[in-house]
């Protein structure tokens, strides 16, 4: 790819995704990659494409992450999200919120603040002081049923050749309150580096977490291309039975993706082509 080319990637959860939430998905995922494809293509910055990818995700009550989070076990919605510049390395995550409407917005907000991560009360009080849109009365829900790992995720690279990358989820339904999974870590569910590319995952969040399974995409994104490095992932998911999805870019722009778990929602697309949307099935990735 030339180096002046752009290109993004999206992806919905990876996950067993029922057939009525299928189409829902994969054209959520359209519109998510196709929003950020514009700003990109109009000479936008990169860390605005992938903020603006994943808003529309999480506005979409088809995903788990923002106005589709499902509830814990104290029947409360806990979101957690988190974005990065590969130009600067910067960092922006939030944890544990629980009012806000785009906790992706709160994570770019974050970025050129010393802290990396900011959890719960905290979090929603560094966005109430930048702006950001917090629900009248509590999240609106989706109804949760049967959604397993779900994360959203966006990753993208400009033509001078920066890259970026953001997660969002709504969480891990019934689980204990306060729990934090690997999508506002970073070098577990996303990372970006320029001149090397920029990952963003889904899946198991604990299993992400204990491999620090981005770092090891990253770091295969070295010396292999793109569909290899995206193969990273299944030997650290299968040593501990978990599941996991990767969408991935490389260095001049080329996309990665693999998982082994039963269903991946994603698209993409680069400068010059039609932009490639749908729900990947397990039996395509070996």
């Amino acid at each position: 790819m030339a180096e002046d080319r752009w290109a993004i990637a999206v992806h919905g959860g990876a996950c067993d995704i029922p057939a009525d939430l299928q189409a829902p998905r994969r054209e959520g995922c359209a519109a998510a990659a196709k929003a950020g494809a514009m700003i990109l293509a109009s000479g936008g910055s990169v860390l605005d494409a992938v903020k603006v990818a994943v808003c529309l995700l999480e506005d979409d009550p088809a995903f788990n992450a923002g106005g589709g989070s499902v509830t814990n076990a104290d029947g409360e919605v806990e979101m957690d999200a988190g974005i990065m510049d590969g130009a600067t390395l910067d960092v922006g995550a939030v944890a544990c919120v629980r009012s806000l409407y785009n906790p992706v917005e709160a994570a770019h907000a974050m970025l050129r603040e010393p802290p990396v991560l900011l959890v719960g009360a905290g979090a929603e009080a560094f966005a109430r002081s930048r702006g950001i849109a917090e629900a009248r009365a509590g999240m609106p829900l989706a109804t949760p049923g049967g959604r397993g790992h779900d994360t959203v995720g966006c990753v993208a690279r400009d033509r001078k050749g920066h890259v970026a990358a953001a997660t969002s989820t709504g969480g891990l339904a019934g689980t204990l309150a306060g729990r934090v999974g690997d999508a506002p870590l970073p070098g577990s569910g996303f990372y970006a580096e320029d001149g090397i590319g920029a990952v963003s995952l889904s899946g198991d969040g604990e299993a992400i977490a204990r491999t620090l399974l981005a770092a090891r995409v990253m770091r295969a994104l070295e010396t292999a291309d793109a569909s290899a490095a995206a193969e990273a992932i299944f030997a650290p998911m299968a040593r501990l039975a978990a599941e996991a999805g990767v969408i991935l870019l490389d260095r001049e722009g080329r996309v990665g993706i693999a998982h082994n778990s039963p269903h991946f929602a994603a698209a993409f697309v680069r400068e010059g082509m039609e932009p490639v949307s749908g729900i990947v099935w397990k039996e395509n990735n070996g």
